[in-house]
């Protein structure tokens, strides 16, 4: 079985500011994919520093606005009622990747209007670029001991972890490795390769979304569910599992 390093979940302390290792996980995700964005744009006649730079700041705004925003309405809507200033305390976590794709999406919209680019050919370019700021979220959740796996049936499973969050003290999958390993890191494998040579228009974001989907609806089998949510559909099925999948569904549609 695995020891949890309980890690620090502040990593810099500056006098009454705190600096959270989940904050600097953002800042990695964002400059990694304003990396890998500024080397892909160096490879093409049509794509500049500026364009990169300022779809990134799109990019970035769309991830933490909708992230925000669609975690307070698809999964904590009640208590955004009961008080609406809730919305604004991001310091007390809570993100949605359904709520920061939709951002996401938003903020293309409006990058695309501004640069006269396509829809479709701005997302086949950014697309490889997105894996590695989801791996760096799952590390995130990691650190900060949330989000972590289901209960394992053998207690001297190899990969087992307790986490100090966990009030129950079981013995646990570390799903948000998994998560990084599968929908971070080999993701971006893929599609770094697949889109290092010129493919036909749609191909690398169908890839992305239906690869994200898939990889997420799988991982899903190792996550605790939400406690407030529980399984919605079959008794198995949890609303992360169910979002994704009809997401990654619609999108093979769509290709075909």
């Amino acid at each position: 079985m695995l020891t949890y390093p309980n890690i620090d979940p502040i990593a810099i302390s500056l006098g009454p500011l705190n600096v959270h290792w989940y904050g600097l996980m953002y800042l990695l995700a964002f400059l990694c994919a304003w990396g890998l964005a500024t080397y892909r744009a160096k490879q093409r006649a049509d794509w500049n520093s500026e364009m990169v730079s300022d779809l990134v700041f799109f990019g970035a705004l769309g991830v933490v606005l909708g992230g925000r925003v669609g975690y307070v309405l698809f999964y904590e809507f009640g208590k955004f009622l009961a008080d609406p200033i809730w919305l604004f305390k991001v310091w007390t976590g809570g993100m949605s990747f359904h709520g920061g794709f939709l951002g996401v999406m938003i903020a293309m919209l409006l990058w695309c209007h501004k640069y006269k680019k396509t829809w479709f050919e701005t997302l086949d370019f950014i697309a490889p670029c997105v894996p590695t700021g989801l791996m760096f979220g799952r590390i995130g959740n990691f650190i900060g001991g949330e989000l972590y796996g289901r209960q394992v049936s053998d207690p001297n499973f190899a990969l087992g972890m307790i986490f100090p969050t966990d009030p129950l003290h079981l013995v646990r999958h570390p799903s948000q490795l998994y998560q990084a390993l599968c929908e971070g890191l080999l993701l971006f494998l893929i599609l770094w390769f697949y889109s290092a040579k010129p493919r036909p228009r749609y191909a690398v974001s169908a890839i992305f979304l239906m690869g994200y989907g898939c990889a997420r609806f799988f991982m899903e089998f190792f996550r605790e569910p939400d406690a407030d949510q529980g399984y919605i559909l079959f008794g198995w099925m949890t609303k992360g599992a169910q979002g994704i999948g009809f997401m990654a569904l619609a999108r093979a549609v769509a290709v075909k």
